[in-house]
């Protein structure tokens, strides 16, 4: 279990990648925004690219831990992705650095960390799209394409810390559930047929 200085410094830097980037955030300005020095920084973590590789694992548990609680409780799949929509939304309005340092520092994890971080979000993509096909089956989804449907549902989670910001005019979850009636239910008020 990470200490609690552990979560200083995973929550300093990905404050600091967030505002200045990556790549031009040093050792030493970590070091400073926990108040420490920096021997002792890397007397907790080997190096920078370590740290960006440890907020991806902890966000990767922990989504992948709440999906797999969903889904061992029996819950229905529109009620799995639902909880998906929030998870991610409630990491925006709670960490939105962390959440953004997930989805726009990836690139710059070190060779040694990338494939296991890279399975990680595999797995993650499976576990929801076994979620998706579930509905499939059991009539709850008309869905043709379960793997098109899990991508696009996936842009609609990976997306939002594009605009999201906490505080605004709405709570996390009311937007997760605003997002989850479009998806399920598209925005036609009534069947349209194909385009033209």
């Amino acid at each position: 279990m990470p200490s609690s200085r552990h979560r200083e410094i995973v929550r300093a830097a990905a404050r600091l990648f967030d505002e200045r980037g990556y790549h031009h955030t040093s050792m030493d300005d970590i070091a400073a925004a926990v108040g420490i020095k920096k021997p002792t920084l890397y007397h907790h973590v080997p190096s920078k690219g370590r740290i960006l590789a440890r907020i991806h694992d902890d966000l990767a548990d922990r989504l992948l831990g709440r999906l797999r609680e969903r889904i061992d409780t029996g819950a229905a799949p529109a009620a799995v992705l639902l909880g998906v929509l929030e998870d991610h939304l409630e990491l925006l309005d709670r960490e939105p650095a962390n959440l953004r340092c997930y989805y726009e520092h990836r690139r710059e994890l070190p060779p040694e960390d990338e494939a296991h971080s890279r399975a990680r979000r595999d797995e993650y993509f499976a576990a929801v799209l076994a979620v998706v096909e579930d509905g499939v089956a059991r009539g709850d989804f008309a869905v043709t394409d379960p793997r098109l449907a899990t991508l696009a549902f996936f842009g609609v989670c990976n997306w939002s810390y594009q605009w999201y910001r906490p505080g605004g005019a709405m709570a996390a979850r009311a937007i997760a559930v605003s997002f989850w009636r479009c998806f399920l239910s598209g925005i036609a008020a009534t069947s349209t047929g194909p385009a033209p």
